[in-house]
């Protein structure tokens, strides 16, 4: 598929059928996050996989969007490192360029994903759930899964409006 054809035809996929999603593409998926460019190449990203019906049921009560975590096949949570942090800034959005190129592979290889940000209110608590270790602030959750759904298609402004 072309690049710029993948980008425009990528959707938030927000309801999943029951089909697993097998380690093999989420290896990949994991593997595309991993090749985001970073700022000196500091990688801050560090994911937590989830899958597990009874973990994603404890995931699911600390978001509003919790049926989309419950339904998803897998579960990507991104986290930055403060350990290898370089620059607030850029580290966000490095990790922002992991997300997309996590969201971009699941489209390529035929999977739906959608990024989560409304959990955030509760990364705290997500944190305590999981054990997850100091230094370590959840930015997102990646659902991944077969699609049940196409998505919507987005509005976009013309490039002669983005420009000043």
């Amino acid at each position: 598929m072309d690049l710029l054809e993948t980008i425009k035809s990528r959707r938030s996929i927000r309801k999943f059928s029951s089909v697993d999603v097998g380690d093999v593409d989420l290896m990949r998926i994991l593997e595309a996050g991993r090749w985001a460019p970073s700022g000196l190449n500091n990688q801050p990203w560090r994911f937590l996989v989830f899958r597990e019906d009874e973990v994603k049921e404890e995931a699911a009560k600390l978001t509003h969007y919790g049926r989309i975590i419950r339904d998803a096949s897998v579960n990507i949570a991104v986290f930055s490192d403060e350990s290898a942090a370089y620059d607030q800034t850029k580290d966000l959005l490095a990790i922002g360029a992991c997300i997309q190129n996590m969201l971009l592979e699941a489209h390529s290889i035929g999977l739906g994903a959608v990024w989560l940000g409304e959990i955030l209110k509760n990364k705290e608590l997500f944190s305590r759930l999981f054990n997850i270790p100091h230094g370590f602030e959840l930015m997102a959750v990646v659902a991944i899964g077969h699609r049940a759904e196409e998505g919507k298609i987005p509005e976009r402004k013309p490039v002669k409006d983005l420009l000043f």
